[in-house]
Formats: C-alpha cells, structure tokens, sequence
C-alpha cells in the first residue's frame, strides 16, 4: 500500500507530538502563501485568483504521492516566468484564452512528469547540472525583477522574457509613470527589505505589506488617484474542467511544458533534498516526479497554472516546525477557506504590492557568489552558468535553458574527447607508481613507456590518445635511454571501451608490432576484459592483455630501470620465484630494478587460480 500510495506510510507511523509543528507551519505557511501566490499569477500573465487555485487544493495530490515531508509545493517565480513566455506567444497575458492555454501548460507539464516518475526515469533530469540550474535562476531572476517595473510604477506595457524586448516594451512608457502607485510600490519594497532583514520569523513580510497597501488604498481611495488594484476577486472554489485547445496547440505548448517539467522538479528536488539531508531520511526522485505531476494535473483542471517547490516558501515550512506533509493539509484547508469566505477583502489590494512581493522575492535568487566559486573550482562549470545566465536575461527562459542544457553537454563532450593521461613512473619510498610530471622522483624504465589513460575510451577519444602516445614515444625515442621496446597502457581507470577503441588499439598494435614496439595491457578490469574476449583481441593476440597489475606487465617486458639499479623499497622476492601480489595475483619474479611485491598469506592460495584468469578474464 504504501509503495502505491507514499502518504500511507507517514500517516499509519504519525507522531501526535508532531501535530503542533505541523499546524503552526501550515498556518504561517498559508499567510505566506495567499499574497504570494496571487503576486506569482500576476507574474504568470494570469487572474490573481489563479494563484489560489494553484495553492489549494492541487497540493493534496503531492500529499498524497510525494516523498518529501517538509516540501511546500505551489506557484514559484521562475514556473510563473516560464508560463508567461510559453502563453504569452499565442495568447494576451490576462485573457480568458490565456487562462486556457495556461491550464493546458500545466496539464502537459504534469503529464511529463508522471509519466517520467512512473517509468522511473528520474535520472534524466541530472543532464540539468546544477551550473545550468544556477545560471538559469540567476538570469530568470533578472527578468522576473525587471518584469516587475511596470507594477511598481503604474505603467501599462508589454511583459517580456528577454532584456531588449522588455527595455523596448517599458522605457516608452516610463513618462506615464504613476506617482502614488511608486510610492506605494517603492515603499512596500523598502519595508519588505527590512522585515527581510529583520527576520521575524512568525510575522511574514508579504502579510504585512498586503494588509498595510489595501488598508491604505482603501481608506484614501488611491483606485480614484491611479492605482490599479486587484480589483473583484472571484469567491469559491473552481469547477474542475480540461481546457478546451486543439491538438495543434498541444504541440506548440510541448516543449514549454518539457523546460517546465524540468525546471520544477529540480527546483523541488534540490531543496527537498537539502532539507531531508538535515532530518536524516531519503527523497525519492521518481516519487518527486509523480507527486508534482500530479499536482500539476489537478492544477490544470482547476484553472491554475505549472507548480513548482519554492526553496523559500519550504524554507519557511521547515523553519516554523513542518516534520510531516499533514502542513500542506492544513495550508490546503485555510487556502480553501480564503476561496469561499475572505476574497472579497482584497478588492482594494493595490497591484504595486504585488509587483513588490515578487521584486524582493526574487532578488535574493541572484547568487553572485557561486560563478567565483565554480571558475575558481573547474572553470568550464563557471562557463556554463555565465552562457546560461547570459542567455536567460538576452534572449529568453527557455532559450536560456535549452542553450545552457546544450553547452553543459558539449563541454562534457569536449572533456571527455581530451581525456588526462599520465606517463607513469615508479615511487620507490612509497611503493606505488605515480604520474613523473607531478612526482619527479618516479623513476622510468629504460626502453618502456608506461601511460595511464583516466577515462573511459571510445570513438570520440581515441585520435587523442593515439597522438598522445605518438608524441611520448617520439619523445622517449629521442631521449638517452634508447629507442623504446614497449609501450605498457594502465587500463585500470578505463571502464568501458566501444568497439571503434578497440579497433583503434589493434591497428597501434600492429603498427608498432611493426617497428619492434610491443604493446600491452595491464590491470584491464573484468568488463573491460570481457569485452576484449568477445572482439577476439585476447585470442588474437595472447599475453598482451592478461597482465593483472604494472608490475606484471614490466616483467612481461624485461624491463630495467633508467639507472639499471635495483629500487629501494622494493626488496626481491626470495630464489627469484614469483610472489602474491597484493590483491592475490602472481608477482613479478625477482629482477633488478623490479618493484616486486611480498607474499600474502591470505591470498597466496588463490595465486594459481588468478593465474589461470590472467590471460582470460574475471566478471
């Protein structure tokens, strides 16, 4: 039961001890929630009504399906911002056709996200790295602020989704510019700020702001000086219905409804996550994903529009003392309540208050210190967020999305079509053999490379690492110890190879084979091996693969060290015999300059038996 229905499980193991968190989370929560969701459905180009209708009663099904206990889910900025430039291109922000295309967005996406959940292909939301995810909020972020000009200044202009179209939209209209409604809007701005910094944790800075603008403006009647104010908002609850649009809709909706699964579930996922990691218990991925579709689904039918996880608004749950999803129930109730009985209060709510709910909202989603941090860690991530931030704020959400997904998979592709290699070298005092060009007190062996690729080898990589043993065997050739002998490749980082490599491998093979140079493989892991066994590579070419560690290979070779001493640390085994290897294996016999390695009792039984897979090959 409870693998059908997740609920099942919090609710039979409910502690009573945690009914009192639970409803005092759920009661800040919906205070929190009623400014803000009606301030996001502006954002969205939607009624503010629509905002209540997303919160209420669409969070049940998450209850229900989701895994997360403290997880608030409902209408976030960067869904909204998303809806807005979806609709916003087949229909006016704020008519009824937007509302309809609005629910059908919010279908599609919840239908995406089921159906990803119930074939538990949650993994496939890890293409979006976390550089992606931090560039696109901080460049939604931008233009959700910017977006919010025209309500803080009494300016009636066109929405945008990116910079230059928005600026074209807003700087002409900026001399209509209403001074009561800046005032308004500025001053709820400057007192946001400061309940932010104040931080009265029961006391919510958007109830504050609500309560103060609609006093005001309906004491002075400012609706008479040019304030726009919500106006009439529908009383009751919304009458389930699917959205009347044609299939040729659907398909232009599609890939809007993809970037919003998306960007959703990772918005949910990552604070989700973050919290559960502090409560010390697991979020299931697959769950996420069936429980916000199917809040999304009955969002949709109810005339709201695509949810999201806000990481502020699960904050604040976590914070005023949430420990199971019964918070989301009693939000969902009070939500309810306000539907039937309280709407008529926000007639008078000046819609300059609503534009500043979101502007602070949003400011604190621009992170400036993560770019420092990723280019002074790998730069390429640093990179990313930049082209994605860029692209965001330029050109538009969903292009920043699709352009930054794009660029995060190319600089893998870069990256692992130049993968590291190391020329390798023997540590006498440790016992270990190290990369010569960070360690120069590795030691070489004369007439005999040993490199070390540190990635998974197919079609993309190989010309790479032929040049690279190309210009080290050159190199070497040129060198006072002699013309190289053998070249011995430590495949113990490589953990796949494709057939293109392995064609690649035998024609170097051959080629060196040609010119006195001998080539070998050593410590291969048992799928790789496996996979040398089925193109034939062992049978073609036995003794050139089966070398279960370097110091197998070496011996294979005959090697010597550069110096022709023998390597302190590395004592020869006794009588010259081979000795167990570390891992049970067949030691190198005792020759001069050889790291040889010292017998172990517990695994010298099982030394014939390794010896016999040497040349073939271990699952």
């Amino acid at each position: 039961m409870e693998r059908l229905l997740p609920a099942w499980g919090w609710l039979r193991r409910y502690d009573r001890r945690d009914l009192g968190g639970d409803i005092t989370a759920g009661i800040v929560v919906a205070v929190m929630l009623v400014p803000q969701g009606m301030a996001y459905a502006m954002l969205a180009g939607m009624p503010p009504v629509a905002g209540l209708y997303a919160s209420a009663l669409p969070v049940l099904a998450y209850v229900l399906f989701g895994s997360s206990r403290q997880l608030a889910v409902g209408p976030s900025a960067l869904t909204a911002l998303l809806t807005l430039s979806a609709v916003s291109r087949l229909a006016t922000p704020g008519s009824a056709s937007f509302v309809v295309l609005a629910g059908a967005l919010a279908l599609l996406a919840g239908l995406v996200q089921l159906l990803l959940g119930l074939v538990r292909a949650g993994f496939v939301t890890n293409f979006l790295s976390s550089a992606v995810v931090s560039g696109f909020t901080s460049g939604a972020a931008v233009i959700i602020a910017l977006n919010q000009i025209k309500d803080l200044l009494g300016v009636h202009a066109d929405a945008g989704t990116g910079l230059v179209g928005l600026l074209g939209g807003l700087v002409p209209h900026l001399k209509q510019a209403s001074l009561p409604t800046a005032l308004i809007g500025g001053g709820a701005v400057l007192l946001l700020l400061a309940l932010k910094r104040w931080r009265l944790r029961f006391l919510p800075g958007p109830l504050v702001v609500v309560v103060l603008g609609t006093a005001l403006a309906a004491l002075l009647r400012l609706d008479a000086a040019g304030v726009a104010v919500v106006g009439q908002v529908p009383r009751g609850l919304p009458q389930p219905a699917l959205p009347g649009v044609s299939w040729g809709v659907l398909g232009a909706l599609l890939p809007s409804a993809l970037a919003l699964a998306f960007v959703g579930f990772m918005e949910a996922i990552a604070v989700s996550r973050a919290i559960a990691a502090r409560e010390g218990y697991r979020v299931d991925a697959n769950r996420e994903l069936v429980g916000l579709g199917s809040a999304n689904l009955l969002s949709g039918l109810l005339g709201g529009y695509p949810l999201g996880g806000g990481f502020g608004r699960s904050a604040v749950n976590y914070q005023a003392g949430a420990r199971t999803q019964l918070a989301s129930v009693v939000r969902a109730a009070l939500l309810v309540l306000t539907l039937l009985a309280l709407t008529p209060l926000f007639h008078f709510l000046p819609r300059a208050v609503l534009g500043a709910i979101v502007f602070v909202a949003v400011i604190g989603l621009v992170d400036v210190r993560e770019p420092a941090r990723l280019f002074r860690v790998r730069p390429a991530d640093g990179l990313t967020l930049l082209v994605t931030a860029m692209t965001t704020v330029l050109v538009g959400v969903q292009a920043g999305i699709l352009v930054g997904v794009a660029f995060s998979l190319l600089v893998y592709v870069v990256h692992s079509a130049t993968p590291h290699v190391a020329e390798l070298g023997w540590l006498p005092d440790e016992g270990v053999f190290r990369n010569v060009s960070r360690f120069p007190a590795a030691r070489r062996y004369r007439g005999v490379l040993l490199a070390r690729p540190d990635a998974t080898l197919y079609f993309a990589n190989m010309a790479f690492l032929e040049s690279w043993l190309d210009a080290a065997v050159q190199r070497r050739n040129g060198e006072a110890g002699g013309p190289l002998r053998a070249v011995v490749i430590d495949f113990s980082a490589v953990n796949d190879v494709d057939a293109m490599a392995l064609e690649a491998l035998e024609r170097r093979l051959d080629a060196w084979d040609g010119a006195g140079i001998a080539l070998h493989l050593a410590g291969v892991k048992g799928p790789v091996r496996d996979r040398l066994r089925r193109a034939g590579f062992l049978e073609r070419h036995p003794g050139r693969a089966g070398h279960v560690s370097l110091t197998h290979a070496l011996q294979a070779v005959g090697a010597e060290p550069e110096d022709g001493a023998a390597e302190a640390g590395a004592p020869p085994a006794a009588g010259g015999s081979p000795v167990a290897g570390p891992d049970g294996s067949p030691g190198p016999a005792s020759e001069p300059g050889l790291p040889s390695e010292r017998p172990n009792p517990r695994t010298s039984r099982a030394a014939a038996r390794i010896r016999r897979r040497a040349a073939g090959g271990e699952p």
